[in-house]
């Protein structure tokens, strides 16, 4: 077994329930990774400058699928970026309306936008998400930025059903996807965190078989599909264990490092 590349999710996955990860048995990691020429790419539904400051002394030297796959960055150059029509986000703005126990946050290349009259509460939560994040009027009017995708919040109980209606809803406008605690980002149909990760195949020339992939919710689906080595967390949602060939222990039992660990003996 050869293995190139390893991507991770982040929330759920990698980070634990406090939103952190072991720094110092990661870095021992890290260090093996590179020894043995593996790339280490992080995979989210996250903004890129909130995955950057994870790990502030490599950033520089790590590769990030951001957006669920809409924003590739690495070793800070632009790989790859994918836009929403500007007429889309005005439909799917208009369609939101009918939601109305429902979020938005809209996500895009200089920063994310929120509706400055949205819950304290919610604003509060997605800035520990998006690290750039503006208040405004109204997002119909936001300009001189290109958008990636829409970040929904919904209560968790409510989520299942939602995705069936904005299925209906969107039409081709945009696939609703699950990315864990209520939330639900609609994307660019085709642009997902497995297309993300072949921009990077394709940059370094390895091949799907010699990448390893860890998820835990439903934006992973397609990158655990994806991976000759796929994970599951303990924690994961049923689909995508279903999905991935083994599931491990969850994300507090530090289940991403203590597999790349094994992973790097047999490598």
């Amino acid at each position: 077994m050869t293995i190139k590349m390893v991507a991770v999710d982040m929330d759920g996955t990698f980070l634990n329930s406090q939103q952190d990860y072991d720094r110092k048995r990661f870095a021992n990691i890290y260090q093996e990774m590179k020894e043995q020429g593996i790339r280490f790419v992080i995979a989210s539904g996250n903004q890129y400058y909130q995955l950057k400051s994870f790990f502030p002394e490599i950033a520089k030297e790590l590769s990030f699928v951001a957006e669920n796959g809409a924003y590739v960055v690495s070793e800070e150059k632009e790989i790859f970026y994918g836009e929403i029509d500007p007429k889309t986000v005005v439909d799917v703005l208009t369609i939101l309306e009918q939601f109305e126990d429902g979020h938005t946050i809209l996500c895009g290349k200089n920063s994310a936008y929120v509706n400055e009259k949205e819950p304290a509460e919610f604003i509060q939560h997605g800035s520990k998400y998006y690290h750039r994040l503006k208040k405004v009027p109204d997002l119909l009017e936001i300009e001189e930025d290109i958008i990636f995708k829409f970040a929904l919040s919904f209560p968790v109980q409510q989520v299942e059903i939602v995705l069936e209606q904005l299925h209906e809803a969107l039409g081709d406008k945009l696939v609703p996807v699950s990315s864990g605690h209520g939330d639900i980002d609609l994307i660019i149909s085709g642009i997902h965190k497995a297309n993300g990760l072949m921009q990077l195949q394709e940059l370094w020339g390895i091949n799907a078989e010699e990448l390893a992939t860890f998820g835990d919710s439903g934006n992973d689906l397609e990158m655990l599909a994806h991976a000759g080595h796929s994970f599951a967390m303990g924690n994961a949602q049923p689909k995508v264990k279903e999905v991935a060939q083994k599931t491990i222990s969850s994300n507090d039992e530090q289940g991403v490092l203590v597999t790349l660990e094994q992973l790097l003996q047999n490598n």
